[in-house]
């Protein structure tokens, strides 16, 4: 044992039993190896106590007194001790020992627990305490005042022993144990832990009766000690007190084996068992926290072997622990179902909740545990806050976060509610119908969270593999990826407040931001608890999930009820017939205001509403207003501004019409708004009053747009008065042109060069999503296959960079090697090159769906040389040297827009524009400044030209006849040849001799 005063024969450790008032277990303070540390017993030098008693006998007067005096003194405490003596026939070795600067054996003879022996002359004397006469001192003191055993009362030695029931005195098989539950089950019982059998099982008196049980700690098992091959091995440790005067070595047999001895020794085997890993551990790290303590047993059941399953607790400073719960954090034990049975759900979750932890953590018995295959990823720092645009179902919400541009496809984000399941809403186009409590779920969450400030905590991902008998496919459409989080209501009214429980969870309170909204769900009954596996990913607040769901099965609340599930009828008037909907129309005319809720924003201008009233879903919209269409500026910021205005809000509308397709037109109101107003103002729909009638709010309309129109707010930006332009643009002061401010992004040859829209908050929008993603690994050869066409991401060589392209040319066949080649289009930027397999990941649909950002232009009316061509070259550099700069931004006027499309290397698809470059700070065009280097000539006029054209064309000749007189660039030689000299003429064929 080692000690830092081990070369003076002292020694310091701390007491880890007491089986006697005269001996004491001492453990080392640290261990020099794996395993529990080094222990040695204790008798006290030159003292003898009362024996307990042992099997069918009984105590000795005053032993049970003498044991919990030094029991109570000094368990647990840090001690020093030395050996006085060895008595080498009985293996027992006597010692001083001091608690701080007390001596123990001075303590308990003066308190009258022990007799002193003295010391024998001759040979023997040294085998006495060198304190003998100090203790001889202390007991004549001890006999003088009665004090222990000592007493002079009379009786008193016979009303010390106690009073044992056979389970005490190693006749344990007659302990009904049945009856002992039935009595006890759930009462917390006072005892002394006697033996630790192993982790999980100990052997303990119960207080006051001093029935000696054995119980196996409930809900855990940890692992086996082992068995040794000879029963006599097993108890010859507690056998070595002797029952004579210490350092006497007796003759006689051994003592009779006590309760706790027989019950080891009739479960022993002639085969040796070894220990399993971290057994003896387990066994050592139980026994310093219950052995010979004061501990707290909860008898929960027993098994069909009548063995007692109980909850064990000890006292740690002024807190109960758990042993159950301590040896599976700790990694000492796992968590068992067969006798978790007898525990409450609670107690059960933080058992489970533990041995995740452990397994995650590696933690001993785990130290080799391979989980298993999982397809759930946890998300790491993905908090955000925002409003709630859209509720999916009672599990699914679509938020809009705060930090997002407004408009922007990336700002709405779904989050499904972490571990926990809704009824599913079905899908009316494939006659689903929504499963019980479905609407009711969803429409719950729609009173409380629409339109409302939330705090979302996102916590995993799970990749969802498509269903059976679907046809495979290759790439990113394989598998969907659905992202859970936690959504906390920032500020719940009362009526939610009533719905759930104070935020006190799982988790601490500090760390939550409102009510949980999973939790709210499931405790009104609206959806149920996923039951995890052990290594998926789960909700931060799994705990309180569970109470929930256990409050709302008791109180019988929705899906959990008895009652028959409530039934509503809705007729789709969206997927039916025009005529149909036209049969409705007279029920909803003869109202004025109807309420309605807004189910889906199909356009700016167009919805999808609930007429509850009417059971009926109809099409809806404006009258007199139009917003731009799919694909058009603006119209995505449309769709954005419905969405949070009225998205799933209630509302109120008139219908004044309806149209041949079945949709309704007429007037719908928000919070008494007219939100058709609110459309126009913004500059992002037009009035028109087409059907020559009175529109409701019609002078709010023409208000609202005059008012848009003189902003110039998006639609209107180029709009001048009496004249409209097309939109989205900015505008040349002389003509009223499209005009976009631009940076080059790359050149091409031919006058041919990429641009990005400035300001373009699509821009923004994919550099933060491309930003945000988590790059995996290269993908497994054969896994992933892209083909021509296809959108991926790939990483540029210049900076190494990650970037959206389009694979213009790809190896035939599968995949064989990393290094196989790929030549793809950065479609955000417009350059060109080949990479290998190594450099290419799958990307997310939702990114790859958005159109490329970067625009293929072509300078208008001018004919710039290809780069095989002479002065090709040179063109391109100089291009190069005056437009690509990411600083340097241009006017870019749209002349004309080449709608041929078809794919040509460099192109892309699309069109292509034919526009005039302005550098913001240049006086003449990027085409003039080419004509007037001579690196580019005029375009052939044409016959029938148009006035436009032929006047730019006239505009830009001078630049031409500059270089021309000047003999610059492709004039150095004279003249060159004219647009019908393009093409050679066809050679006649040589007259021959007749």
């Amino acid at each position: 044992m080692a000690s830092s005063t081990a070369s003076t024969g002292w020694y310091r450790g701390r007491v880890k039993a007491v089986p006697s008032g005269d001996s004491l277990v001492v453990m080392a303070l640290t261990a020099n190896k794996a395993g529990p540390p080094p222990e040695r017993t204790i008798t006290l030098s030159s003292l003898m106590a009362p024996k307990l008693a042992r099997r069918d006998g009984q105590d000795e007067p005053f032993a049970w007194g003498s044991r919990e005096f030094l029991r109570k003194l000094c368990i647990g405490k840090e001690v020093a001790f030395r050996v006085d003596y060895v008595v080498q026939q009985i293996g027992r070795e006597f010692g001083s020992v001091f608690l701080g600067d007390k001596n123990l054996a001075m303590l308990v003879v003066a308190e009258g627990w022990a007799k002193v022996k003295e010391g024998k002359q001759g040979p023997q004397k040294a085998e006495a305490s060198p304190y003998i006469a100090e203790l001889l001192r202390l007991q004549e003191q001890a006999r003088t005042e009665g004090l222990g055993l000592h007493s002079k009362v009379p009786g008193a030695g016979e009303a010390s022993k106690r009073n044992l029931p056979p389970s005490a005195i190693g006749n344990a098989s007659n302990l009904d144990a049945v009856s002992l539950l039935a009595e006890n089950k759930g009462r917390s019982m006072e005892c002394i832990v006697e033996q630790v059998r192993d982790g999980s099982t100990v052997r303990a008196y119960l207080l006051p009766d001093f029935q000696f049980v054995q119980v196996f700690v409930a809900g855990i098992q940890a692992p086996s000690v082992g068995r040794r091959p000879v029963a006599s091995d097993i108890v010859a440790e507690p056998e070595t007190t002797s029952n004579k005067t210490n350092g006497d070595v007796s003759s006689e047999p051994r003592a009779p084996l006590t309760s706790a001895q027989r019950i080891l020794a009739s479960t022993a085997s002639s085969v040796e068992v070894s220990a399993d890993p971290f057994a003896l551990e387990a066994k050592h790290f139980t026994e310093i926290r219950v052995l010979h303590r004061d501990v707290r047993i909860v008898l929960e059941g027993n098994d069909k072997f009548s063995n007692l399953i109980g909850s064990v607790y000890y006292s740690d400073g002024d807190s109960a622990k758990d042993l159950a719960l301590e040896l599976v954090e700790n990694g000492y034990a796992k968590y068992v179902e067969w006798s978790a049975t007898t525990l409450e759900d609670d107690v059960k979750r933080r058992l489970k909740t533990a041995e995740l932890q452990a397994k995650k953590s590696k933690l001993r018995i785990w130290t080799n545990y391979t989980p298993p295959p999982t397809n759930s990823k946890a998300i790491h720092n993905q908090n955000f806050t925002g409003k709630v645009v859209e509720v999916v179902s009672g599990d699914c919400v679509i938020v809009a976060d705060d930090s997002v541009p407004f408009g922007s496809p990336l700002a709405e984000r779904r989050v499904n509610l972490s571990s926990i399941r809704c009824p599913k809403m079905g899908n009316p186009r494939r006659e689903e119908k929504p499963a019980p409590y479905a609407r009711e779920a969803k429409e719950f969450l729609r009173t409380r969270l629409i339109g409302r400030q939330v705090n979302v905590q996102m916590e995993y991902s799970r990749k969802v593999v498509p269903g059976e008998g679907a046809a495979p496919t290759s790439g990113p459409a394989d598998s969907r990826v659905m992202d859970f989080g936690t959504v906390f209501l920032a500020s719940p009214t009362k009526a939610e407040g009533d719905d759930a429980p104070a935020p006190a969870s799982s988790a601490p309170a500090s760390q939550q931001a409102g009510v949980n909204v999973a939790e709210l769900v499931v405790s009104r009954g609206f959806g149920t608890v996923i039951r995890h596996r052990d290594f998926e990913e789960r909700s931060n607040y799994y705990d309180a999930l569970m109470t929930a769901e256990t409050r709302a099965t008791a109180g019988k609340k929705g899906i959990h009820s008895t009652k028959e599930p409530p039934v509503m009828h809705i007729t789709d008037l969206t997927v039916a017939s025009a005529k149909k909907a036209r049969d409705f129309f007279p029920f909803l005319q003869k109202r004025r205001k109807i309420p309605a809720v807004v189910e889906y924003v199909l356009s700016g201008h167009r919805f999808k509403l609930l007429i509850p009233k009417e059971t009926c879903s109809i099409a809806f919209a404006f009258s007199g207003v139009r917003c731009p269409g799919r694909e058009e500026p603006y119209s995505d910021e449309a769709i954005a501004l419905m969405r949070r205005r009225i998205m799933q809000r209630d509302v109120e509308i008139e219908v004044e019409t309806v149209d041949r397709t079945g949709t309704f037109l007429g007037s719908l109101w928000e919070s008494k708004t007219n939100v058709a107003v609110a459309l126009v103002e913004a500059g992002l729909a037009k009035f028109q009053n087409s059907f020559g009638g009175e529109i409701p709010d019609g002078h709010l309309l023409e208000k609202a747009e005059e008012s848009a129109k003189k902003k110039k707010l998006k639609i209107w930006e180029n709009y001048v008065e009496g004249e409209e332009v097309p939109n989205g643009s900015a505008v040349d002061n002389t003509k009223q042109k499209e005009v976009l401010k631009v940076v080059v992004t790359e050149i091409l040859g031919s006058g041919k060069f990429y641009v990005q829209t400035v300001g373009d908050q699509k821009i923004a929008s994919i550099q933060q999503q491309l930003a945000s993603l988590n790059l995996q690994e290269a993908p497994v050869i054969g896994a992933y296959n892209p083909k021509k066409g296809d959108i991926v991401l790939a990483q540029f060589s210049a900076d190494n960079s990650w970037n959206r392209a389009m694979i213009v040319n790809a190896p035939r066949g599968a995949v064989e090697s990393p290094k196989d080649k790929f030549e793809v289009l950065y479609i955000d930027y417009g350059n060109q090159e080949v990479v290998p397999y190594s450099q290419i990941r799958p990307l997310d649909p939702l990114v790859s769906s958005a159109p490329g950002l970067a625009q293929l232009c072509s300078l208008a009316y001018v004919k710039v040389p290809g780069l095989e061509e002479d002065f090709g070259q040179e063109a391109a550099e100089y291009l190069s040297e005056h437009a690509l700069n990411s600083a340097k931004e241009f006017r870019a006027m749209i002349e004309e827009r080449d709608l041929s499309g078809g794919k040509v290397k460099g192109q892309g698809t699309g069109p292509v524009l034919l526009v005039t470059l302005v550098a913001v700070d240049a006086e003449i065009s990027l085409n003039a400044a080419m004509l007037q280097e001579g690196l580019a000539r005029l375009e052939k006029m044409k016959k029938r030209e148009t006035k436009e054209r032929k006047t730019a064309i006239e505009n830009l000749e001078k630049f031409q006849e500059e270089a021309r007189s000047d003999r610059r660039g492709m004039w150095r030689y004279g003249d060159i040849q004219s647009d019908d000299e393009d093409v050679p003429p066809v050679r006649k064929a040589a007259a021959g001799k007749r």
